[in-house]
C-alpha cells in the first residue's frame, strides 16, 4: 500500500447533501469514502449539494445555481428547471476542473449519475475514475457514445452492474461497496422484522408490510419519504400497532433499530445495483429475506439470509420465517468478509495510483 498523499476530487450529487441522515445509498457511500480517504491522510475535495458535512472533506466545491432570464424561460426550448439546474451544476464544476485540476488534483473520482462528467472527462488534464452505481441510463450511454470512454476509467459496484454495462463499456472491474462495520454494531436481535430504505414504489415497502403480516410479526419501517404520493396511498393506510414507521433516522439510531430485529426484509422491484441495506443489516447481525434481484445475490448466502423469487410475497414471508432462525454471528461474519470499508478504500486507492502512473507515463511519452 502506497503512503503517498493524494489530492482527490469526489463528484457526488448536486441535489442531495452528503450528510446524515442520508438521502440514499449513494450519498452514504460517498460520505464513508470521503471520510475514510481523509482519515488516511489524503486531501479530499467534495462536490455535492449545499449542506454537506464539512467534516467529511478538506474542502467543498459549491454547487452553482443558475436562473435563466425571463426571455429564456419563456422560450419553447426551455427544459424542466431541475434538468437545467443539474446541467448547469455539472457544466460549471467540470469547466472549473478543466482549468484547475492539473495543478490542484491527482485524480477525480466521479460518483454522479449525470452525463457531463463522463462527456467532459477528456478535457480534465488528470485521470478520472467513474464508479457505475446504476444500470445503464440513456444519458450516460449518450455521453459514452460521444466520449468513447476516453478520459475516464470505470468500475462497477457489483458483477451484475458490470455485466449490465458490458454492451457499452467492456471489461469493467468490480469494487463492491463497503461499510464501516464499527458504525453498524451487532445488535441483540428480537422478535420483530425491519425494512429500511427510501420509500418509493421501486423499493417495495408495501410488499414487506404484507409479508410481515403473513408471518404474524411486527414490522418496523425507516427511511426518507422520497415519493409522497406513494407513502400517502400505499404505506400510511397500513400503519398501526403491527406496522410502525420511525421516520428518517440518523445512522446510529437506524443501526440500533436494525440490530434489535430478528430479520430484515429487502424488497426491490427493480434490479438493485448493489444492495447497501443488505450489507448494513448483516453487519448488525440481522439476517435478511430478500428478493433475488440485481447485485443482492452476490452478498447473501444461505448462512446469512434467504433469497426468494422477486415479487412473491408468500415466498418472502416463508423466507423471513427461515431467516429469523439463522445465526446472527454468521450474518455479522458475512458482512465483515464481504462488505468491509477497508477493502473498498484500498481497492480504490490502488486504482487511483494505477491511473496516475499510467497518466504520467502517457504524458512523458507525449513530451518525448
Amino acid at each position: 500500500m502506497s503512503t503517498e498523499r493524494l489530492s482527490i476530487a469526489l463528484l457526488a450529487s448536486n441535489r442531495h447533501p452528503i450528510r446524515q441522515p442520508f438521502a440514499g445509498g449513494l450519498e452514504a457511500h460517498v460520505w464513508h469514502l470521503a471520510r475514510a480517504l481523509h482519515s488516511r491522510g489524503h486531501r479530499v475535495t467534495l462536490f455535492a449539494a449545499d449542506g454537506s458535512d464539512q467534516d467529511a472533506a478538506d474542502a467543498i466545491l459549491r454547487v452553482r445555481a443558475f436562473s435563466p432570464s425571463a426571455a429564456a424561460s419563456t422560450d419553447s426550448s426551455m427544459p424542466p428547471r431541475q434538468f437545467l439546474a443539474d446541467h448547469h451544476a455539472y457544466l460549471t464544476v467540470m469547466t472549473d476542473l478543466s482549468a484547475t485540476a492539473p495543478t490542484s488534483f491527482d485524480v477525480v473520482h466521479n460518483h454522479s449519475l449525470h452525463y457531463l462528467p463522463v462527456a467532459m472527462a477528456p478535457v480534465l488534464g488528470v485521470p478520472m475514475l467513474t464508479t457505475l452505481h446504476t444500470p445503464p441510463t440513456p444519458w450516460l450511454e449518450s455521453a459514452l457514445d460521444v466520449s468513447k470512454g476516453i478520459g475516464s476509467a470505470f468500475v462497477a459496484v457489483s458483477r451484475y452492474t458490470a455485466q449490465s454495462w458490458d454492451h457499452v463499456v467492456r471489461g469493467v472491474d468490480v469494487v463492491p461497496n463497503g461499510i464501516n462495520l464499527s458504525s453498524w454494531p451487532a445488535g441483540p436481535g428480537g422478535a420483530d422484522l425491519v425494512w429500511f430504505g427510501r420509500l418509493t414504489p421501486e423499493k417495495g415497502a408495501h410488499l414487506a408490510i404484507e409479508a410481515a403480516r403473513r408471518t404474524g410479526r411486527r414490522l418496523h419501517l425507516a427511511g426518507p419519504v422520497s415519493d409522497a404520493q406513494y407513502f400517502r396511498e400505499s404505506i400510511e393506510p397500513r400503519l398501526g400497532r403491527e406496522t410502525v414507521y420511525h421516520g428518517h433516522l440518523d445512522q446510529a439510531a437506524l443501526a440500533r433499530l436494525v440490530g434489535s430485529c430478528a430479520a430484515a426484509l429487502v424488497t426491490p422491484l427493480w434490479d438493485e445495483p448493489y444492495g447497501l441495506v443488505v450489507a448494513e443489516a448483516l453487519a448488525c447481525g440481522t439476517p435478511v429475506a430478500a428478493f433475488a434481484r440485481g447485485g443482492i445475490p452476490e452478498i447473501v448466502d444461505s448462512d446469512c439470509g434467504r433469497l426468494v423469487t422477486p415479487g412473491d410475497v408468500d415466498a418472502l414471508a416463508e423466507g423471513a420465517a427461515q431467516a429469523v432462525m439463522l445465526s446472527r454471528a454468521h450474518a455479522r461474519s458475512r458482512a465483515a468478509t464481504s462488505c468491509g470499508l477497508h477493502a473498498m478504500v484500498e481497492a480504490y486507492l490502488e486504482r487511483y495510483h494505477q491511473l496516475i502512473a499510467t497518466s504520467s507515463t502517457e504524458a512523458h511519452r507525449g513530451a518525448a
